[in-house]
């Protein structure tokens, strides 16, 4: 009995020391030790790309709508869709029954006209003869004279009448304007066409998709990077691992505003010989605006470090923001500030960059060489963010 009553007092006084040992974890001020808290990443030189990105949709580069100037039932289909075409055949024919009999009767009023031409034609020969040896008047040969005259402005009319319905008799048969690709079909057989407003829309035919272009919108932001000729990059969700090329053919000057943002259509130029792409695809642009070869770069994460303590300092002072860039005294090069460790502790370097492609930025200017290190992260401040506010004891 009295063993095991020693046995409890020992774990007891255990248990006590190890709350205490806790309480003056937490109570009393530690000082930690600088070694390996700090993330150093060691500079190089290499390559950097900067794009800027935009979604945009798969286009030809030129889409035919045929449609047709006279109104009338479908009588036959003779393209679909996908269908090849050349320039001149026909890709449809309307029912020409209401057109011919129009013709019909514009003929027959040629025909009247005519006649009423030929007889003032002799009346008024007939006038200038008798007028000549003054059995009529001067006003019965002008009389003679109009009446010629008015019926070849008839004849003139009824010439027009047949030249129009003969055209619109040819218009029933509608054919293809260009060589290409039937994209889209909009009728069928049976259908009434009317085209008394304005004319329907048949068949859209893509000229050639060999050769196609995306239109995207960019940010007017980002517009002023961008130039005719640039090489450009991009994917599409039907290929996910496939990455396409274009070129950007045209930046267009009307801009487009929605919800007060304002953006502008580029349009990049696409080959597309194995016919993959598609109409309509929704594609991932990248345009390449600037790349650098062979420069001093530092990471990102180095830019946007700032240590705790004088962060925290700034913020009381209404300083800038960890990692924001400024100005050269000229306003025309971005500075940036960087950290590296000087006998264990963080020392600011003030650096001017260049491009970025998001990771990695470009080193014009400062006290940086190849080979120096410096700091992107603090293990401590992380752990601390981690583990939150410490719990009060009382």
């Amino acid at each position: 009995m009295h063993i095991n009553m020693s046995k409890k007092n020992i774990w007891m006084a255990a248990a006590a020391l190890l709350v205490i040992g806790t309480l003056i974890w937490w109570l009393v001020p530690k000082q930690a030790s600088t070694a390996g808290r700090y993330t150093t990443v060691t500079l190089e030189h290499g390559e950097i790309t900067q794009s800027v990105a935009a979604n945009g949709t798969l286009n030809p580069v030129v889409l035919v709508s045929v449609g047709s100037q006279v109104s009338g039932i479908v009588k036959k289909l003779y393209a679909d869709f996908n269908g090849k075409v050349k320039a001149g055949q026909i890709l449809l024919e309307l029912d020409p029954t209401l057109n011919r009999a129009q013709l019909q009767q514009s003929e027959a009023n040629l025909a009247s006209a005519q006649a009423s031409l030929d007889l003032a034609k002799a009346n008024e020969a007939r006038a200038r003869e008798l007028f000549a040896q003054e059995y009529v008047t001067r006003q019965d040969l002008d009389v003679a004279v109009q009446a010629l005259k008015a019926a070849e402005a008839q004849f003139a009319v009824a010439q027009a009448q047949v030249v129009r319905d003969k055209r619109n008799l040819d218009n029933t048969v509608i054919r293809s304007p260009v060589s290409g690709v039937v994209a889209s079909r909009e009728v069928d057989v049976g259908q009434t066409v009317a085209a008394s407003l304005q004319s329907p829309v048949l068949f859209k035919i893509a000229q050639d998709l060999s050769h196609m272009q995306i239109d995207t919108s960019y940010a007017e932001a980002d517009i002023g990077n961008i130039r005719v000729g640039q090489m450009a990059t991009f994917r599409v969700d039907a290929y996910p691992n496939r990455t396409f090329h274009g070129k950007v053919f045209q930046v267009r000057l009307i801009p487009t505003t929605s919800q007060n943002v304002v953006t502008y259509d580029v349009v990049v130029s696409v080959e597309n010989q194995d016919k993959a792409l598609m109409p309509g695809m929704t594609a991932y642009v990248n345009i390449v605006v600037a790349q650098r070869k062979d420069v001093l770069m530092v990471p990102n994460a180095a830019l946007r470090f700032h240590p705790a303590d004088t962060g925290k300092d700034k913020a009381r002072n209404g300083g800038s923001k960890p990692g924001s860039e400024g100005r050269t005294k000229g306003d025309s090069t971005p500075m940036g500030t960087v950290y590296v460790l000087e006998k264990g502790q963080p020392k600011a370097v003030r650096i001017s960059v260049g491009i970025t492609d998001n990771r990695m930025t470009e080193v014009l200017e400062g006290e940086l060489k190849d080979g120096d290190a410096v700091i992107t992260a603090d293990s401590q401040s992380s752990a601390k963010s981690e583990r939150g506010p410490g719990m009060r004891l009382f």
